[in-house]
């Protein structure tokens, strides 16, 4: 996909971390807490209908000099979905969001959809994608997967929703830590 981020150039030691699916009001004010800790600064992709429904969540995001990007309205599949709606639902999400930023649900996009979104807005991919999400990995397979892959300029996905949060809680902590040892700086897309 030309033109589509998936990696800062790795001039120094630095990792951009990135959350989707959020806000949530029980794993993103941990992920926050996590966050400050070591004084990292992160990327949050947020949905536009949890960012609404917590504009108190958001309004922290920002305060706490974190990054946020739009993540869609309410997580449409871009390979499902035919352009019109697909668009509708992304600046639907953007207006409640606002800034340049935003990151397909499941990275899925048609080449029409892109064509449609540059220039409107800087999408967001990754290099690194921790499988936090996914109930069939454990903790440890998460960070060691995650570990392995990170590099300088990766940009690597988390999530700060529910279903993410057995394993999040055990591999979040362990690669903040890790990683400062290591001499890296977290920062922000935005």
């Amino acid at each position: 996909m030309p033109g589509v981020l998936w990696r800062m150039p790795p001039r120094e030691r630095v990792l951009y971390l990135t959350f989707d699916d959020g806000p949530d009001p029980q794993v993103t004010p941990w992920v926050l807490d996590q966050l400050a800790a070591v004084g990292a600064h992160a990327t949050f992709f947020c949905r536009g209908d949890r960012a609404m429904a917590r504009p108190d969540l958001v309004e922290r995001l920002r305060a706490e000099g974190h990054g946020v990007g739009g993540h869609t309205w309410d997580h449409p599949d871009g390979w499902r979905t035919p352009l019109r709606p697909y668009l509708r639902n992304v600046l639907r999400g953007q207006q409640v969001l606002g800034g340049p930023l935003f990151r397909p649900p499941y990275g899925r996009l048609t080449p029409a959809q892109l064509a449609a979104l540059k220039g409107r807005l800087r999408v967001v991919m990754w290099d690194v994608l921790s499988r936090d999400y996914d109930p069939r990995c454990t903790a440890q397979e998460c960070l060691d997967r995650t570990l392995r892959l990170a590099r300088p300029g990766s940009i690597i996905v988390f999530h700060d929703v529910p279903k993410a949060t057995d394993r999040l809680t055990g591999l979040l902590p362990q690669a903040l830590a890790r990683w400062s040892t290591d001499g890296y700086r977290f920062a922000s897309l935005a």
